[in-house]
C-alpha cells in the first residue's frame, strides 16, 4: 500500500503561527474525532503547549460506540483532563464548565489584581475534527469557518465567547505520519485531503476494519456481513447499483459512497481506535 504523508507547507506555517501565539493563550483545547481519538491525536501540539493546562476534547461523540467512552476514561485515569462532547447538537455547557476550572485559579489571581483581561484560548486539532464548530457552539453564533473535508480554516480568528476568547488554528497534522494504521484511519475520517490518497487502497481497509469492529452497520446499510474487502466492494456496488457499461461494477463510485458514508455515521456508531492505539501515540 502507497504510504500515506501529507504536511502540505500552509501547515508548516500554521505550527510556526501557532507556537507564536501561543504565548498570548492561558489554555489548550485539543479536539479529538471520538470514533479516532489516538489516530487524531498530534503529539507535536501538546509539546508547543508546555506547561499550559490542556483540555481534550472527545468530539463527534454521537458517531462513536461505547469503545470511544472506554478510551475516554482511559485517558482521565492517565492524569489528563477530558471529556465528550457532539458539537452540533448537544448543549456546550459541560465543555464551558471544564474550560473555566482549567483556568479557575489564574482567574482567581486576575481578579485578585482587578484586572479585567480575558482568558484565552487555543482550540487546535488535526483537519476535520470540528475545531471551528465547538467555537460556533460556543460563542453562538457561526464566526469560524466550517466545512466537511480538510484544510477548510487556513489562517488563525479570535473568537469572543463570554469572558473567553477562543483562537481557531489550522488543522495541523504530524510532519512524519510513522504509524501508517493510524494514517489510514486520518484518511478514513477526512483529515487527509482526499487528492493525494489511493482511494481504492483507502475504502479496502476500510471494509477490513468494519468487517472486524462494525460488521452489523455494513449489515444494515448495505446488506452484507461476510467476504472479502473486494467481494463486499462489488456487494455494494450491485447493491446501490453503481455499474457500468457491459455491467462491470463502478468501483470508484463504490469506494466513494462507502467512504461518504462512514463519514456521515450511515454505517452506525463505531471507534476504530484502542488502548494500545492511546498508548502508542502517548495520550496515556
Amino acid at each position: 500500500m502507497k504510504l500515506i504523508q501529507w504536511f502540505p507547507g500552509h501547515m508548516a506555517k500554521a505550527m510556526r503561527l501557532m507556537e507564536d501565539n501561543l504565548k498570548l493563550c492561558d489554555a489548550v483545547v485539543f479536539v479529538l474525532d471520538a470514533r479516532a481519538p489516538a489516530s487524531t491525536y498530534n503529539p507535536k501540539l501538546t509539546e508547543l503547549a508546555g506547561q499550559r493546562p490542556v483540555l481534550f476534547l472527545f468530539n463527534k461523540c454521537d458517531l462513536a460506540d461505547a469503545r470511544a467512552d472506554e478510551l475516554l476514561t482511559l485517558v482521565r485515569e492517565s492524569g489528563r483532563k477530558a471529556i465528550k462532547l457532539n458539537a452540533t447538537a448537544q448543549s456546550v455547557r459541560p465543555l464551558q464548565a471544564a474550560m473555566e476550572e482549567l483556568v479557575a485559579e489564574k482567574a482567581v489571581r486576575l481578579r485578585e489584581k482587578g484586572s479585567a483581561k480575558p482568558l484565552r484560548f487555543l482550540i487546535a486539532g488535526v483537519p476535520n475534527t470540528g475545531k471551528s464548530t465547538v467555537i460556533n457552539a460556543l460563542s453562538g453564533s457561526k464566526k469560524a469557518q466550517v466545512g466537511d473535508k480538510a484544510g477548510v480554516t487556513r489562517g488563525k480568528q479570535w473568537v469572543k465567547c463570554g469572558s473567553f476568547e477562543l483562537m481557531d488554528t489550522p488543522g495541523t497534522m504530524p510532519p512524519a505520519l510513522a504509524d501508517q494504521t493510524l494514517a489510514r484511519r486520518l484518511a478514513y475520517i477526512g483529515s487527509i485531503n482526499d487528492d493525494i490518497l489511493e482511494m481504492d487502497e483507502i475504502a479496502l481497509c476500510l471494509l477490513e476494519e468494519l468487517r472486524e469492529k462494525d460488521p452489523q452497520g455494513l449489515g444494515e446499510r448495505y446488506g452484507i456481513a461476510e467476504g472479502t474487502p473486494s467481494e463486499m466492494l462489488g456487494e455494494i456496488c450491485k447493491k446501490r447499483g453503481f455499474l457500468l457499461r457491459g455491467g462491470e461494477y463502478d468501483y470508484e463510485r463504490g469506494e466513494r459512497a462507502l467512504i461518504d458514508d462512514f463519514r456521515k455515521g450511515r454505517l452506525g456508531k463505531v471507534c476504530l481506535d484502542g488502548a494500545a492505539d492511546l498508548k502508542n501515540a502517548g495520550l496515556i
